[in-house]
This record gives structure tokens, C-alpha cells and sequence, in this order.
């Protein structure tokens, strides 16, 4: 059964042992949202819909209706295979450039406003992905653990960049 990206993103994130819905997605909160956005919602839509293909079995339902997924041989199977195709392109979506392709209908006053606390924001990410970095390189964590952070890192140096080249507002 071939998977989109959320699917298989909850097959990952399954391979080290079973998962409530509720889990799955606070982890793809922590461990994704910087990258790639699923919401709860989304959640438990794709594992109702892998549970009845295959690739996941549910336990039964538990406390506070809670239940457990749990990944299968072919959920492995539909993961790797997903894992090893072509990515296929990139998806931007960027609110504030949304919002600056219509820079003219802008207020001057709410633009500075809207862009410096985007500034800030981006700052504070970098700020906490350097941290991240210094522990991880304490805790010797291998070069190859940390590609995602390394993007993280780059980008948000690129998006300060590119803020601290913007013409006065």
C-alpha cells in the first residue's frame, strides 16, 4: 500500500514501539513540527485509514477511549518504500511572504510591527536549534542525527539574513 507523507511520517515515528493517537501527534509536534506540519486531526484520520489497510493495528480501546497503534510488518514495508522513493518538490508556504506580496496594501506602521516580531521570532529559534546543537554535540550524538538541525540552523541564518537586508520599513 503506498502512503502519503503524514502517513508514512507516523509509520517513523511508530518503529520504536506502540503509540495513542494523542502521542503520536505531541511527538510529531516535537520532533517534526519544525519541518513538517500534522495536526491531531490528521492524526487519527491516517491511522484510522492505515489501521484498515494493514500497516498499523489499534489494541483496544482503553482509558479515556485511548488506544494504542501499533506498527506492522507491512507498515514497515509501506514506510521503507516510502522512505526510499523520490521526495518529489518542496512546498513553501510562508505566511509573512504571503502577506508582503501584497506589501502595497500594507499600513508602514503594522508592517514594521509585523516584521520585526517575525525577526524576533526566527532569532529565538535559532537561539534554541544552538542549543539543541551544543547538547547534542556534548552528548556525542553522530554526525548524521543531526542533518535536520543543521538545515534548521542554516535556514534560520539565511532568514535573519535576508530580514537584516530588508530596506527600512
Amino acid at each position: 500500500m503506498e502512503v502519503n507523507a503524514t502517513a508514512a511520517a507516523l509509520l517513523g515515528l511508530l518503529r520504536d514501539g506502540p503509540h495513542t493517537g494523542y502521542a503520536l501527534a505531541q511527538r510529531a509536534q516535537q520532533e517534526l513540527g519544525d519541518f513538517w506540519t500534522v495536526t491531531r486531526s490528521q492524526v487519527y484520520r491516517e491511522l484510522a485509514a492505515m489501521a484498515a489497510g494493514g500497516l498499523v493495528r489499534a489494541d483496544e480501546t482503553g482509558a479515556r477511549n485511548a488506544r494504542a497503534y501499533h506498527l506492522t510488518a507491512a507498515g514497515r514495508s509501506a514506510f521503507s518504500a516510502w522512505l526510499h522513493a523520490e521526495p518529489g518538490p518542496d512546498v513553501v508556504r510562508i505566511p509573512l511572504l504571503l502577506r508582503l506580496a501584497f506589501v502595497e496594501e500594507f499600513e508602514p506602521a503594522r508592517l514594521r510591527e509585523v516584521v520585526v516580531a517575525q525577526r524576533d521570532e526566527h532569532a529565538a529559534r535559532l537561539a534554541g536549534y544552538e542549543q539543541i546543537e551544543a547538547a547534542a554535540r556534548a552528548a556525542g550524538a553522530p554526525e548524521r542525527q543531526l542533518l535536520t538541525l543543521r538545515f534548521g540552523l542554516a535556514y534560520e541564518r539565511a532568514v535573519l539574513g535576508w530580514f537584516d537586508g530588508l530596506p527600512e520599513l
